[in-house]
């Protein structure tokens, strides 16, 4: 349940974002990615239990890593989501028509087939480069999205950012209230992106090897799918460095068996999603959000691993 705010810290934190997001929005597209990045690579130094969480996610991963590796990939994180964030503050200037100079798409022919089959196509992907380029796609694909979303706390920035989510024609869900209307929605043959890359609580997902580490992983994409029968395609939006912008990698479909439903299946479907969550995290390291504690729960009886 979250924590009630009174009206100056709502007020506050609204004036807050608003703030950073107008001031990097004053910049060109270029400047306010470069600006961002720095930002972020700046402000990064400055938390030192999110650097702690990054460093000890890296021992898990790569328990052989550099130390001199690991600092450089935590900097590379905060630099990425400043770059993120810069992008972001630049959604109001955007035009439909623009959006697809602004971001490439790779695997295009994956979502045309998907989507001539009739079926409900079922996106997922992590915290990677700017996940918020999802929002950007409906004028790219020419069909509304629909994306699954934790509300802010905070009444009036959720309100701020929900409208750069919707603008350019994505529909946003709340996680904790729309189970029957993800259904609906896949079962009609539309189009649902859902995050993939986070710690769940155990009575909201299973646990599946993370590189190599058991990892508490939501089941919802699984249990959709198998419940629809939807097309379960991997989607990335992975930033480009010698392209300058964000490309959005849409991978083949995942294979499952629909007739399928039980646990096992469940189990072994969100351990595929996982493998190709961990696939873009070994290939683009810097880009993920390693300052979250993706191993925080624990089987029963384990010992924390962020103690």
């Amino acid at each position: 349940m979250p924590k009630e705010r009174n009206t100056i810290q709502t007020y506050a934190e609204y004036f807050a974002v608003r703030a950073v997001i107008g001031a990097f929005g004053f910049l060109s597209l270029d400047r306010a990615m470069k600006s961002g990045a720095g930002f972020g690579k700046f402000l990064g130094g400055k938390f030192s239990r999110l650097q702690k969480t990054g460093r000890r996610n890296l021992e898990i991963a790569f328990p052989e890593m550099p130390e001199d590796e690991k600092t450089k990939i935590i900097s590379g994180t905060f630099e990425s989501l400043g770059r993120h964030l810069g992008f972001v503050s630049q959604f109001r200037k955007f035009k439909p028509e623009d959006i697809r100079d602004l971001v490439e798409i790779v695997g295009r022919e994956n979502f045309d087939r998907a989507h001539a089959s009739g079926k409900g196509i079922l996106f997922f992907t992590g915290h990677f480069g700017s996940w918020e380029v999802f929002n950007l796609l409906p004028p790219a694909f020419g069909y509304e999205m629909n994306i699954l979303v934790r509300r802010i706390d905070n009444a009036l920035v959720e309100n701020f950012v929900d409208n750069f989510r919707t603008r350019f024609g994505s529909v946003t869900l709340d996680k904790t209230k729309s189970a029957r209307k993800m259904f609906r929605l896949l079962e009609s043959g539309e189009s649902l992106g859902i995050l993939a890359d986070l710690n769940v609580q155990e009575k909201e997902g299973v646990f599946v090897n993370f590189f190599g580490v058991p990892a508490s992983t939501t089941t919802s994409i699984a249990k959709l799918a198998l419940a629809t029968n939807a097309i379960v395609l991997p989607a990335f939006a992975v930033w480009e460095e010698s392209k300058r912008k964000y490309v959005v990698y849409l991978e083949p479909p995942i294979k499952y068996d629909a007739d399928d439903k039980s646990d096992d299946a469940v189990r072994a479907l969100t351990q595929t999603v996982t493998d190709v969550v961990e696939k873009f995290v070994t290939k683009y390291p810097e880009q993920w959000l390693w300052i979250h504690k993706r191993w925080n729960t624990r089987p029963a009886g384990e010992k924390g691993l962020y103690d």
